[in-house]
């Protein structure tokens, strides 16, 4: 059985995974003057479009798997996430499912961002209750010494905060979005 850690502020241990998931958090970089986005492994993909908003940067690129051929971003810094949509095709999907993934997303230059990303994604879909994952990753990180437990718990709290955002209104992502004034625009 692994042993476990705690985090500063939390009443229970954090249970620790088995060794070999935990892995350093996952770091982007959107490049909008060239028009491109570096991944976490260097590797250096074109982007569509950008555009920047008061509340953050939106990216619109051709979606790197099949079925999908369009992939829709937004890198929100306020909120601590980066919300996704995939598409098949150009039109705006009917019922989209909001890829939400936390971390910390910032501008470092005037025509450059960067985003790390802390384990924990959640699928929301209006309508339905979201689905939180990587937990475990985030838990494991930790343990590992990849993130630190102020990093952890940041990650945890907001986390939560955002389904519960969700789910207070009506289960609607985007609902509860203009209540912290960010409307997001889409294909």
């Amino acid at each position: 059985m692994p042993s476990n850690r705690n985090i500063p502020g939390r009443k229970t241990p954090i249970p620790v995974p088995p060794s070999g998931t935990a892995h350093r958090p996952h770091v982007e970089y959107f490049d909008i003057a060239d028009l491109t986005r570096t991944d976490s492994r260097g590797f250096v993909h074109s982007v569509d479009s950008y555009h920047a908003e008061p509340w953050g940067l939106y990216l619109v690129r051709a979606a790197d798997t099949p079925p999908y051929r369009y992939t829709e971003t937004w890198l929100l810094p306020k909120q601590s996430v980066r919300v996704t949509m995939h598409h098949v095709n150009a039109a705006h999907d009917r019922d989209p499912i909001y890829h939400i993934y936390i971390g910390n997303f910032a501008k470092i230059e005037p025509k450059r961002w960067r985003a790390e990303y802390h384990y924990i994604d959640i699928a929301a879909r209006n309508g339905h209750v979201c689905e939180l994952h990587g937990v475990d990753e985030l838990f494991a990180a930790h343990a590992a010494g990849h993130v630190s437990a102020e990093t952890a718990q940041r990650a945890f709290e907001q986390a939560t905060a955002v389904v519960d955002g969700i789910a207070s209104h009506d289960h609607n992502f985007e609902r509860w979005l203009t209540t912290q004034g960010v409307t997001l625009h889409w294909l």
